[in-house]
């Protein structure tokens, strides 16, 4: 009894400390990330979708359920306080530990910056406005009705998408041919707290809210199929997210991925610029767009609950801002500061490229 103890007790601390070595140590966050967690992200995976169901969703169901227990239990058979404590702890170290084995050790990757190469610009009204001249025209351009969605092109597309841009944007490579999302298994419930997709850290799978509407379902997909190759930043889900749509041949899903960011645009525009100046490029913005985005808000509101989508906003902050996302559920609204740096490395790209050919 007592070598079985001592196993309790030093293998979730040897597993906890090698843990905080990766989140502390220089490069090994980002050698778990590209030497890791793939495979065991393709294995995990291909399991997972052998279950039509979201089992990260009913596993942590139950594991709320079974913390609940644990005291109950304690009390019905007079274990004690300090040895029912004990088996709290414990069982919330096993789950801590398999967050970051799993999933979790990706917050502590390279930046954005340091894995694509690409020099930091300033977010200034005046680089936003430079980005809006370019985004506007296309946004308007690209527009067409999403009304259904066709799921195996979805998947097939988004697949060669991020296989394309895997070396030069700095996301890993999609090994599964063939990923399977899967429906929130409580999708009543999320909708209520705002939730249109997540990651299943525990078994590596991704789902969407079944409620999403098709013209925002094709971006959330792909949205959270880049946190299952392990992007944790919102702001970069949301920029591959934008770079594997817009790139898209489907003018649906190219659509989706120039949609997916105005509301981030607008948000962002309307504290940057003056009130004369939001108004025109709101004004600039096809009519047929802008019901779209004002039909989608009003449709998500009328199925949120103020009571505990607050709670959840609340949780999810602390969260992200524990896992070195300091700003937070505000980091969604960084994928404009994204884009702002990818495009002026372009167009620096582009002007020594015909400086060179003069």
């Amino acid at each position: 009894m007592k070598r079985i103890f001592k196993i309790r007790l030093v293998l979730p601390l040897a597993l906890l400390l090698v843990i905080w070595a990766a989140q502390i140590i220089p490069g090994w966050g980002e050698f778990y990330a590209r030497r890791i967690y793939p495979p065991f992200s393709y294995a995990m995976g291909s399991f997972s979708s052998l279950i039509p169901f979201a089992i990260g969703d009913l596993f942590i169901f139950f594991a709320i359920l079974f913390l609940v227990f644990i005291p109950v239990y304690g009390i019905w058979k007079k274990k004690g306080w300090k040895k029912t404590l004990l088996w709290m702890v414990e069982f919330l170290a096993w789950i801590y530990i398999w967050f970051y084995l799993a999933w979790g050790l990706n917050y502590s990757q390279d930046s954005f910056y340091r894995r694509t190469g690409i020099d930091y610009t300033a977010y200034t009204p005046e680089n936003f406005n430079v980005f809006l001249e370019d985004y506007i025209p296309k946004l308007n351009e690209a527009y067409i009705p999403v009304t259904d969605i066709n799921p195996d092109l979805l998947r097939d597309e988004v697949v060669k998408g991020y296989r394309e841009i895997s070396d030069s944007l700095g996301v890993n490579f999609p090994t599964i041919k063939s990923p399977k999302v899967k429906r929130m298994l409580f999708t009543p419930l999320s909708s209520k707290v705002g939730v249109s997709g997540s990651m299943g850290p525990f078994f590596c799978e991704f789902t969407v809210n079944g409620d999403t509407p098709p013209s925002q379902y094709l971006s959330t997909y792909t949205h959270e199929f880049s946190h299952l190759l392990g992007i944790t930043n919102e702001a970069e889900a949301n920029f591959y997210a934008y770079q594997v749509c817009t790139r898209s041949e489907v003018p649906e899903i190219r659509f989706a991925g120039y949609f997916s960011i105005l509301n981030h645009v607008l948000g962002n525009a309307y504290r940057l610029l003056p009130e004369d100046e939001f108004m025109a490029l709101r004004e600039s913005i096809r009519p047929e767009i802008i019901d779209l985005a004002v039909a989608n808000r009003e449709y998500w509101n009328d199925k949120y609950s103020p009571a505990i989508g607050n709670i959840q906003s609340w949780i999810y902050d602390l969260y992200l801002k524990g896992n070195k996302i300091e700003s937070g559920r505000k980091n969604y609204s960084e994928v404009i500061g994204l884009l702002i740096s990818y495009q002026n490395r372009n167009n620096l790209e582009e002007l020594h490229s015909d400086s060179a050919e003069k």
